[in-house]
């Protein structure tokens, strides 16, 4: 059984999400916290090299791969022309741990922290999704209806990723 917690990261591209991910893991499994991700990728991808075993074993035609060696493993899954998995079917997924943070999947109904920098030059995200949970922000945002937080005060975003993260069995079914 998983227990983790869930919280969503999100913002327009260039706000600086992934820079506040690599900020933040950081602390958490300092603060003892055995942390995983989902990132969402809104172009195609691969984690795979061409000419390696893998990369060549999918090339063929397998739907799915897994690479294992005494250090790590990697699945991957072919979809084809199928549908891209949902945020509900990837957390569930997830090997057993305490944080789940989600990065991207912004249209998504689980609970997320608003990364904002108003030089990307987009519209916040908050004052139209109600499952923002506070904004981490570049500078103020008078009038914000959530609590915000300096984007580069990481001990004070750790603190809310701990307080409002969600219990998996409460995120799969937002």
């Amino acid at each position: 059984m998983n227990n983790a917690r869930v919280l969503g990261l999100a913002g327009w591209s260039g706000a600086g999400k992934t820079t506040l991910l690599m900020k933040l893991i950081p602390l958490l499994t300092q603060r003892g916290l055995n942390v995983a991700t989902i990132k969402h990728a809104h172009h195609a991808f691969d984690v795979d090299q061409p000419g390696k075993d893998s990369y060549e074993h999918r090339r063929a035609g397998a739907s799915e791969v897994i690479v294992s060696s005494a250090r790590r493993w990697a699945q991957m899954h072919e979809i084809g022309d199928g549908s891209e998995a949902t945020l509900a079917e990837l957390l569930s997924k997830v090997s057993p741990c305490d944080i789940i943070l989600v990065e991207g999947f912004k249209r998504e109904q689980h609970p997320k922290l608003e990364v904002f920098r108003a030089a990307v030059g987009k519209p916040a995200l908050h004052p139209q999704d109600p499952r923002i949970v506070a904004v981490a922000s570049d500078s103020p945002l008078p009038g914000c209806p959530v609590p915000v937080v300096d984007l580069d005060d990481i001990p004070a975003i750790a603190d809310i990723v701990q307080a409002r993260a969600v219990a998996l069995a409460a995120a799969l079914k937002c």
